[in-house]
């Protein structure tokens, strides 16, 4: 597939991403939680532009981004030996359909 200019276009492909989050005033985490830490879907052509893209959308949301780990594509993590739940690829799927980023998951950090 080319675009406009002529540059073949490469496909979106949905990465699973944990995101670690620190505290930021209206974060919307529980008030005694020390951070949280996100389990995504994103779609991006590669894995930097999902992770930039899921930075980039958290602090519009007053998260706090720490650290994100990577853990592939659906096909990738299959590979891997992960089974992979049908609510999650219908997560994934919604990612990929809305060129979006999905929260699948958080769970609160309390010392």
């Amino acid at each position: 597939m080319a675009s406009d200019d002529g540059k073949v276009k490469r496909p979106q492909q949905v990465y699973t991403l944990v995101v670690e989050v620190g505290r930021k005033s209206g974060d919307g985490l529980p008030d005694k939680a020390t951070g949280a830490a996100l389990m995504i879907y994103a779609s991006g052509v590669d894995e930097a532009e999902a992770v930039r893209e899921t930075v980039a959308i958290l602090k519009q949301a007053d998260l706090a981004p720490l650290d994100v780990s990577g853990y592939g594509t659906l096909d990738e993590r299959i590979e891997a030996g992960d089974e992979i739940p049908d609510e999650e690829r219908a997560l994934m799927q919604r990612a990929l359909e809305e060129n979006s980023v999905v929260v699948a998951h958080m769970t609160p950090f309390f010392d």
